[in-house]
């Protein structure tokens, strides 16, 4: 892990996903502009691509999800969404998956 990466804060690691989402062909980018007016818990980004929704809380180095944020993942996986907990490291990950590199699974979850 690079030192830039360990350094990375949420709201960096957030614009760099943004803008690398939108470079590659996304339709729709929400991200809450200020959460204390959001439901405790709801993620970071969601991604309108063609057909896919992809679900991301994104953590820097380190961070840890809330009990709010794993079962309101949770719920979005539940309705077929793509979910995807990022940090800095995960940069390659992003890009395979905003290219469609990497084929979605859905888990079996059980809660």
């Amino acid at each position: 892990m690079s030192l830039l990466q360990e350094m990375m804060s949420e709201k960096q690691w957030q614009e760099s996903v943004v803008a690398e989402a939108w470079s590659l062909g996304a339709d729709q980018v929400y991200h809450t502009h200020d959460s204390r007016h959001s439901p405790a818990g709801f993620p970071d980004l969601i991604i309108l691509m063609g057909r896919r929704m992809i679900v991301v809380e994104l953590k820097k180095v380190g961070g840890v999800l809330s009990a709010e944020q794993y079962f309101c993942l949770i719920a979005f996986i539940k309705v077929g969404a793509e979910v995807y907990l990022w940090d800095p490291r995960d940069g390659d990950e992003v890009t395979r998956v905003l290219q469609n590199k990497l084929k979605w699974e859905v888990p079996d979850v059980q809660v």
